[in-house]
């Protein structure tokens, strides 16, 4: 085990209630609660206004101090997006200061060559490498998500843990039945891609679409995730905003997402601290979901 890997252990064991798993197929523990990266970049799924917010609150010396302070409350990874004028900019940051945290990152489809881009973040310290969730659906929707074996297979000859993000359940399940080269999926619990849509993230001019928030989606993106051997990283649990009225929403948002995926399954939520600890709450849910769920 490396030294950064080595450090972000330690880390994880002076917070020995939230529990950790093993990212993939490696050896490195990530706990079970991640911190989710798209508040980070002031992209909300909720609306403009909640982006702007976003935006003017997380400086770059903001974003470094919530980075600190998920490994203060026991969070050992973050997720979040690699492109290099924010996310990689603000890790530097970070661990300029000493800070340790496992990166899962994805892939920027905005970048003219994403191949270079999968090698820039492998370089940049990443644990896991995986395909942007829209841009897969995008391919499963035009008919060639055979295209994107040649990006998962970039990441493999990087030796980072290779992952496939969606919002469909029927491309896990069409990945599964032909056996790709996986370590690991980004799940959403929502599928926000029945209809064409661009991340604002990769296209800062596109027109907002209208994103389905449907209540029956969650189990059945559960039912592909119990389905698979393969470790799940489940996202949008809280429906990006839309669980949140109470905190007796959160937690059971928490309580369900726990009980419907597997052991060796991992939750990531993008937490906004503006005007809550979210950091601390989020971490006392999944401690409680979790421990119900074993």
């Amino acid at each position: 085990m490396d030294e950064h890997s080595s450090a972000v252990e330690t880390t994880a064991r002076e917070h020995p209630r939230l529990p950790t798993v093993r990212l993939g197929r490696s050896d490195i523990p990530v706990t079970r609660l991640i911190s989710g990266g798209n508040p980070l970049c002031g992209n909300s799924h909720f609306s403009p206004e909640m982006d702007r917010e976003m935006r003017e609150y997380f400086t770059p010396e903001q974003v470094v101090s919530y980075l600190h302070r998920l490994e203060h409350e026991g969070i050992n990874t973050l997720q979040a997006r690699g492109d290099y004028h924010r996310i990689i900019y603000w890790l530097e940051l970070f661990r300029r200061e000493g800070g340790r945290l496992h990166w899962v990152a994805q892939t920027a489809s905005e970048m003219s060559d994403v191949f270079q881009n999968i090698r820039v973040i492998a370089a940049a310290g990443a644990a896991g490498i995986y395909h942007h969730g829209t841009r897969t659906d995008r391919c499963w929707a035009e008919g060639r998500i055979d295209a994107v074996r040649d990006y998962l297979t970039c990441m493999r000859d990087t030796g980072v843990q290779v992952g496939l993000g969606t919002h469909i359940p029927e491309v896990i399940d069409y990945v599964e039945s032909r056996g790709w080269d996986v370590d690991f999926y980004m799940t959403s619990f929502y599928n926000i891609s029945r209809s064409p849509r661009e991340s604002a993230l990769v296209n800062p001019a596109a027109v907002r679409t209208h994103e389905e928030f449907r209540p029956e989606d969650p189990e059945r993106m559960c039912r592909a995730i119990r389905a698979t051997e393969r470790m799940c990283l489940a996202f949008k649990i809280l429906a990006a905003s839309r669980r949140c009225a109470t905190q007796a929403d959160v937690k059971e948002a928490f309580r369900s997402a726990f009980a419907g995926i597997k052991p060796i399954d991992a939750v990531v939520v993008g937490m906004f601290p503006k005007d809550l600890d979210q950091i601390a709450v989020n971490v006392s849910h999944a401690i409680e979901a979790a421990a119900r769920r074993t």
